[in-house]
């Protein structure tokens, strides 16, 4: 599980599972159907293996390893009422996970029931998940202030929570006071905290009449700013238990979730879609988590929910896109994205992302038409990003002369930038020219970046291809050693081995480098296996 920006993945590292999951087989009765179920779960069968587990269940009822696994399928395929009585069972067998109070907590906040709110609270107080409880705290008292915790992060969520509620409540001026320190950490939009903290505080001030001072935090061009800057009417919030909970449990699941699907991030995700069954952003994050669990198609028909008048509709098209890519469905994904890219009102976003998979699937030529495109508007000029993208499609199409041409030109707009150097100072390798000016752009990409797998096997290829193969192979090794999957490298080391006279070891290199090569690569590759250089 990867840390957010909080470094709220620490604090919960235990919190996924209860002290008493043995994960043992059960015993008959409905051994068969818990295996059946269990196969689903491998498959990404999302709906199928939480029905195996509840008909498991209901043959079991006492169980409590069936009873975990029906937990947790359950919250993935959004059966929240199996939930509830495998938690039960769960919490009878004083087994209950962590993060099983998250999902009573929701509920009470749909209903609007402070009491069983503060109930389920209890439950999170003496587990890994207390630093939610001082923000929870503020929701169910309907107020700012309270105690100021101790953690940095219990703060942090204490402290949005105190400016969502000023906000909603009227007391403008001091949330706007206050919101200013909390969203001084965004840069030019990629802080996502942030970002969610200016939309939700916008939303609550849409919600009292107060467009203006929600327009001034509404800056930027991430789509779902753009989308509320422009079309404010009917997307008002009220301060509600339930807002407040989404809120908060959806904040911390975009945190965790640039790592893995775990149980925590699936929890969360789900309890602010039981909170708020409106909350599209949690619904984006729910259809990401499915997606890399092998669950792509249950991933779509979550986005296929999102309302198109939905702030986060363009977020929602773009996420389509990209899991029918993931998917493998090639033609319906560049289809997808050409339309979102030829659309009346289409942005640079859209555009680059039909690029990207131009480049994604081999068609470089049309990728470099885009590019070639997008370098004319206002700006591009200094665009050292863009000209690089561009400069890579050309190349990828065979026309070196103009790619050549492109990357200096991202290399003079972005001296410092190790991509684009590394890029340069390779591709001139790789077509035989300039050979003093190419070691030195890679010696400077090295320089900026010196743990870069893929800069130090570069620099290793060009001091290869200049002869100077002693000085080449401890690096190309130590490219190999830090990204052994990669095929490309593993056959430079390959290569370095033979000119050095080291045949077998070089047959073993390319041998590994075979395993996660592609074509036309393989067949390369074999010819070295058999006959070598």
């Amino acid at each position: 599980m990867a840390s957010g920006p909080n470094g709220l993945a620490v604090c919960l590292a235990m919190a996924a599972s209860p002290a008493a999951a043995t994960g043992t087989v059960p015993s008959t009765p409905g051994l068969d159907l818990y295996m059946t179920a269990r196969v689903a779960d491998r498959d990404g069968a999302v709906a199928q293996a939480a029905a195996g587990y509840a008909a498991a269940l209901a043959a079991s009822p006492d169980n409590p390893v069936v009873a975990l696994r029906a937990y947790r399928e359950a919250i993935r395929a959004g059966d929240l009422d199996l939930a509830d009585r495998a938690a039960a069972v769960l919490a009878a067998h004083h087994a209950a996970p962590a993060d099983a109070p998250l999902l009573a907590i929701a509920r009470a906040a749909a209903a609007g029931d402070a009491a069983a709110a503060r109930r389920a609270l209890a439950g999170l107080e003496s587990g890994p998940l207390r630093v939610l409880t001082p923000a929870l705290d503020r929701w169910i008292a309907g107020r700012a202030g309270g105690d100021v915790p101790v953690d940095p992060v219990a703060q942090r969520f204490a402290r949005e929570s105190d400016v969502l509620l000023q906000l909603g409540r009227g007391d403008v001026a001091a949330g706007m006071a206050a919101i200013g320190p909390l969203i001084a950490t965004e840069r030019a939009g990629v802080d996502q905290a942030a970002q969610d903290l200016r939309l939700a505080a916008a939303r609550l001030l849409i919600g009292r009449g107060q467009e203006g001072a929600a327009r001034a935090l509404l800056v930027g061009d991430a789509s779902p700013v753009a989308a509320l800057r422009d079309r404010p009417r009917g997307q008002g919030a009220r301060p509600t238990l339930a807002f407040g909970v989404a809120y908060l449990f959806t904040r911390i699941a975009s945190d965790l979730s640039p790592g893995d699907p775990g149980p925590i991030g699936y929890a969360l995700i789900r309890g602010a879609l039981r909170a708020d069954p409106g909350d599209d952003r949690a619904r984006i994050l729910l259809a990401a988590a499915l997606s890399k669990d092998d669950a792509v198609d249950r991933g779509i028909a979550e986005l296929a929910q999102i309302r198109p008048d939905s702030i986060y509709a363009a977020n929602a098209r773009a996420g389509r896109v990209q899991l029918l890519a993931a998917k493998g469905d090639t033609e319906a994904a560049v289809a997808e994205a050409r339309v979102l890219a030829q659309a009346p009102g289409a942005t640079d976003a859209d555009r680059l992302r039909l690029a990207d998979l131009y480049l994604r699937f081999d068609q470089p030529v049309d990728a470099a038409a885009i590019f070639r495109a997008l370098t004319t508007r206002v700006g591009a000029v200094q665009d050292g990003t863009l000209w690089l993208q561009y400069g890579a499609a050309l190349d990828r199409a065979g026309q070196w002369q103009e790619a050549r041409a492109a990357l200096e030109r991202a290399v003079a707009l972005a001296p410092g930038d190790p991509i684009a150097l590394n890029y340069l100072g390779y591709a001139l390798v790789e077509h035989g020219e300039q050979p003093d000016t190419a070691q030195a752009l890679l010696e400077r990409a090295a320089a900026l970046k010196p743990g870069d797998a893929a800069i130090t096997d570069s620099l290793g290829w060009s001091l290869l291809r200049r002869g100077q193969v002693a000085r080449a192979i401890p690096l190309i090794e130590r490219a190999a050693a830090a990204d052994p999957a990669n095929a490309e490298i593993g056959e430079h080391l390959g290569d370095a081995y033979w000119q050095a006279g080291r045949r077998y070891e070089a047959r073993y290199a390319w041998t590994a480098a075979r395993v996660s090569a592609q074509p036309p690569a393989t067949t390369r590759l074999d010819a070295k296996i058999a006959d070598g250089l």
